[in-house]
């Protein structure tokens, strides 16, 4: 796995280190985050959807990533989806 730095959060401080990365081989966007106080980590557990389990299986995370990193994200976005080829 290679993985493309796309951006850290500029605003962080010696000991938070918000980060977006691409995966091309595999297409995915990579995060590095804030982990969710109990409260939003159970209201994202408790969130329905049609077909889907409610809960957050152990495999997954949920984590906080602040607003001024969309261009961040949105590169990532167009990283990713350059090294799948466009959309499937």
């Amino acid at each position: 796995m290679s993985l493309v730095f796309i951006g850290i959060d500029p605003n962080t401080g010696d000991h938070e280190s918000p980060t977006v990365w691409v995966d091309p081989e595999a297409g995915e966007l990579v995060f590095q985050g804030w982990k969710p106080d109990p409260e939003l980590r159970a209201e994202c557990a408790a969130f329905e959807l049609p077909g889907h389990a409610v809960g957050i299986p152990e495999h997954e995370a949920v984590i906080r990533i602040r607003a001024r990193m969309v261009p961040m994200i949105r590169e990532a976005c167009d990283v990713a989806e350059r090294a799948a080829g466009g959309l499937h």
